[in-house]
């Protein structure tokens, strides 16, 4: 029988991963139901017969490309549990920095915020476990996402977000919100990285966008002008290259205050503006 160590010695063979060690370290984890801290201290613990069977599997398909995430059918967002299927995005570390930023921005105890593509539902989980007195609202256009987003909703327990299946603004009729976020699909269609990577198993609904990547920037920020109550925040996250093309953008349709946010990198992530609404 493999030990513990003999298995994570196997993360040579992960070339294609930029984490091999990690992500066995997670894999094992998962599977015997233990911390990183307990692999360390019992690296000569023996696997037995079915866990074995069970790690090889796990270890085929990490093998083959399949993110770690859906092989463990979560993945931590802002300290969350969040869980996570095919039918959405893998929450990245570097969207914290939205959710940063609008708390940064907003130290009101009291607000309304809107969530537009929220996936899993992690910006809106994460910006209700910081401010319980703001009502959210997280929208999505597929309904498998809405129905994972209310999962971890209904598993984190956060009664001040309302999830609801909507194409961008269309299911909206009255509403109108101080705070408008979106991590949108922001990917060109040709961009040769959407068949690498764990991007090829995340729908590609979620990631590509046409205009090189900036249809869905542009028609939020337009679309976005009609739902604000007074001066209204929007804050859109984009790719490492798009800042000055979101920011044209933003100002084009009327935005002031426009300004772009860096990510954990130091590359342009989030840009964000106000706009001044007459309603």
């Amino acid at each position: 029988m493999a030990t513990v160590k003999e298995n994570l010695l196997r993360a040579t063979e992960l070339a294609q991963s930029d984490s091999p060690r990690l992500d066995l370290e997670v894999l094992l984890c998962h599977l015997l139901g233990k911390s990183r801290a307990w692999l360390y201290t019992w690296p000569e613990h023996p696997l037995d017969d079915t866990q074995q069977a069970a790690f090889d599997r796990l270890f085929q398909r990490r093998l083959a490309g399949e993110p770690v995430a859906h092989l463990t059918g979560s993945r931590e967002f802002w300290s969350l549990p969040l869980k996570v299927n095919r039918a959405t995005l893998i929450p990245r570390p570097d969207t914290e920095v939205l959710v940063e930023t609008v708390l940064a921005l907003c130290p009101e105890d009291n607000l309304s915020l809107l969530d537009l593509g929220t996936g899993t539902g992690a910006i809106a989980l994460a910006l209700a476990s910081e401010k319980p007195g703001w009502q959210i609202l997280a929208l999505d256009k597929m309904p498998a996402a809405v129905a994972l987003a209310e999962e971890n909703r209904q598993q984190l327990g956060f009664a001040n977000v309302r999830l609801l299946q909507s194409d961008w603004f269309a299911a909206l009729a009255d509403e109108r919100f101080d705070v408008i976020v979106s991590n949108p699909p922001y990917i060109d269609p040709q961009d040769p990285h959407l068949r690498e990577g764990d991007v090829r198993f995340e729908p590609l609904s979620a990631l590509v966008a046409e205009e090189a990547g900036l249809a869905d920037i542009r028609q939020i920020a337009a679309d976005a002008r009609g739902f604000f109550r007074g001066t209204g925040l929007l804050l859109v996250e984009h790719g490492w290259d798009q800042g000055k093309a979101a920011r044209r953008i933003f100002s084009d349709a009327g935005y002031t205050d426009v300004e772009t946010r860096l990510d954990y990198a130091g590359r342009e992530r989030i840009t964000l503006g106000r706009y001044h609404s007459s309603s």
